[in-house]
């Protein structure tokens, strides 16, 4: 049912466990299965000043495929700009966890839909600080 690199993500979950010191936290949840999904990110600026991705954890709630997905995420968006992690798709995690069964894709939506809301998160508190 399941390939073995999202066991294996499962099993052995990457960057797991609440940031306390997050810049932004995007909570997301799917209430036909009852999955929970925190996506905390620390922000950090490049060489010419651009945004990205120093620091991803997850707190996830759920089945062996969103805990897995949730991993996967955060290794995709890792270093990576604020562009680039909003482009990460849902086939994206998908493929890059081996593949899913039709029914569980939601799961992968659930973790890009994750990191999105943890950017915007940032976003606003950005705008909040006039910044």
């Amino acid at each position: 049912m399941y390939s073995e690199i999202l066991l294996d993500h499962f099993r052995n979950p990457r960057n797991m466990g609440r940031m306390e010191d997050a810049d932004g936290v995007g909570k997301v949840g799917n209430p036909a299965c009852g999955d929970v999904m925190y996506v905390y990110i620390k922000v950090g600026k490049n060489e010419k000043g651009k945004e990205y991705i120093k620091d991803i954890s997850f707190e996830t709630f759920g089945c062996a495929a969103a805990i897995g997905t949730s991993s996967m995420v955060t290794e995709l968006a890792k270093g990576k700009n604020f562009e680039e992690a909003e482009n990460i798709s849902k086939s994206e995690v998908a493929d890059a966890v081996g593949g899913l069964p039709r029914r569980k894709m939601h799961c992968s939506l659930l973790a890009s839909d994750g990191l999105k809301a943890a950017i915007e998160d940032y976003r606003k508190k950005q705008t909040e600080k006039g910044e």
